[in-house]
Formats: structure tokens, C-alpha cells, sequence
């Protein structure tokens, strides 16, 4: 069940990228991910009453840090892709946002993977890295945007490792804490930056990608707690995919030869993991 949750997370997460990305197109992206947050924790509210959960110090405290991560992290990516090289830093940002979590629950965690599974772990971390990947400079001019990823990628791994450390009997209680923290953060910015209210076809596509994020949030919480805190993440991660699929059906985008190498990778590390 664990792989199947982690799955629909990653479709999750990948339709909300997709939408927010599409948003992004006609306001600030730090608009956008406040506005996001504020349609997350709407349906965050009264999920919490429909799966069985108790809200505690702890929950709520490592819920917030793991806010903090998340919504830190995109503020660094979403400066690391400003400062570019864009082909450096988008694919360096997936594999250490996928290399966090796997590498916490195999080498701290003791978690036990069988040989498919390692394989699988293996391959999924190529099919993120050839997805993510965007042509263009590649020449090493200014190390601020490969060292931004580093410390985004680093951020959105340790919101999964985060994640999987509330405590089990907490339900969705933990997402609230972090929730609550990266608005608290995200409102901060926006407040400071005083940029302008989006459009009504705008704000929509800011609703639907808040809605999908906070979605995807719920399932990989759901996943950790029945499966690997590594096969999880690993499948999670599997999101650029989905943006790219939908890239290509609904703008008619054309999927470069890497990127094709990537989809098919994905699929095969999907197999491994679920027939393991």
C-alpha cells in the first residue's frame, strides 16, 4: 500500500508544480507559493477530523520544522534558478532532495532494502536527474547557484526525513505544524516584498495548486507510515515526471531525448520498488 500512496503523491505533487508553474507565468513566484499555502491549509482543515490522529507538543513542533524546510527550500530553489546555470542546478536539487531521505533511512534509520529495491532506488535517482534536467549554460561561472541547490535540494529532504519522524499514533496533525510555519514564513516574504494580487484565472490556478500540494503532503505522510521512509521518498521524488508528461499533452512541449530516457527510467524503478 506504502508504494501505491507514494505514487499518487508524486501525481500529486507533479499536477500542483504543473499548475503553480502555470501561475507563475503571470505573477511573482513568491505570490504564488503564499497563496498556495493559504489553499493548502484549507483542505488541510477539515482533513484532519477524517483520519484518526492525535495532535501533540511534538507533532506540532516537528510538523513546523519540516514547514520550515519545505517553504525555505523553495525560496532558495526559486533563487538558485535565478543565479542559474539552469542545467545545473535543477538536477542537483532533485537528486539531494531524493539522496536526503533515502540516505537517512538506509544508513541512520537501519532500514533493510532488498536488491530489487536498491536498484530501484538507483535507477529512480537517474530518471530524477534526466527529467529535471534543463538545457543550458553548463559552464561554471558563478558557484551560487549549484551551492543554493545544494542547500534547497538538502531543505526538501529533510522535510521528508522531517515528515517521517512525527510521531505515528499523529495522524495528519504534524502537516498543520508545518503548514502553519511556512505561511508564517511565505507571509513574512510577501509582506516585505508587497507584490501585487493575482487575477481571478490566476488566483484559481493558485487554489488548484495549493489543493494538489497539501494532497500530495497527506498521501506521503500516509506512505511513510505504511512503508520505507527511502522507497517513499524515492517515489515521491518521481514528480518532475508528471510536470514534464503534462508539459508535453497540455503545451504541446517536446520531451528532449534525455527527458524521454528519464520517463522510462521512472517506470522502471516504479516496477522495481512495487514488485520487490
Amino acid at each position: 500500500m506504502g508504494p501505491v500512496l507514494a505514487l499518487f503523491s508524486a501525481c500529486a505533487f507533479g499536477m500542483s508544480d504543473f499548475a503553480g508553474g502555470l501561475a507563475a507565468r503571470r505573477a511573482s513566484s513568491l505570490t504564488v507559493t503564499a497563496g498556495a499555502q493559504f489553499a493548502g491549509l484549507a483542505v488541510l482543515l477539515p482533513a484532519l477530523f477524517l483520519l484518526p490522529g492525535r495532535s501533540s507538543v511534538s507533532a506540532q513542533a516537528i510538523g513546523a520544522f519540516a514547514g520550515l524546510l519545505g517553504a525555505g527550500g523553495l525560496v532558495l530553489y526559486l533563487r538558485c534558478m535565478a543565479v542559474g546555470p539552469m542545467g545545473v542546478v535543477s538536477p542537483l536539487a532533485a537528486l539531494v532532495g531524493v539522496a536526503v531521505p533515502v540516505a537517512w533511512g538506509v544508513l541512520l534509520a537501519g532500514e533493510q532494502l532488498s536488491p530489487a529495491d536498491v536498484a530501484g532506488i538507483v535507477l529512480g535517482a537517474v530518471a530524477v536527474g534526466c527529467v529535471a534536467y534543463v538545457r543550458g549554460r553548463t559552464r561554471l561561472t558563478d558557484l551560487r547557484g549549484p551551492a543554493l541547490a545544494l542547500a534547497a535540494g538538502a531543505a526538501f529532504g529533510g522535510f521528508f526525513v522531517a515528515l517521517d519522524a512525527t510521531p505515528a499514533d499523529s495522524g495528519l496533525w504534524p502537516l498543520l505544524g508545518a503548514r502553519v510555519a511556512g505561511i508564517g514564513l511565505l507571509g513574512g516574504l510577501l509582506a516585505l516584498a508587497r507584490r501585487p494580487m493575482p487575477d481571478g484565472h490566476t488566483s484559481r490556478l493558485i487554489i488548484i495548486s495549493g489543493a494538489l500540494d497539501m494532497t500530495a503532503n497527506v498521501l506521503f505522510l500516509l506512505a511513510t507510515r505504511a512503508d520505507l521512509l527511502s522507497l517513499s521518498a524515492l517515489l515521491a521524488s518521481l514528480y518532475p515526471i508528471v510536470v514534464v508528461v503534462l508539459a508535453r499533452r497540455v503545451l504541446a512541449e517536446r520531451l528532449t531525448r534525455l527527458q524521454t530516457v528519464g520517463v522510462a527510467a521512472a517506470l522502471g524503478a516504479t516496477a522495481l520498488i512495487v514488485a520487490a
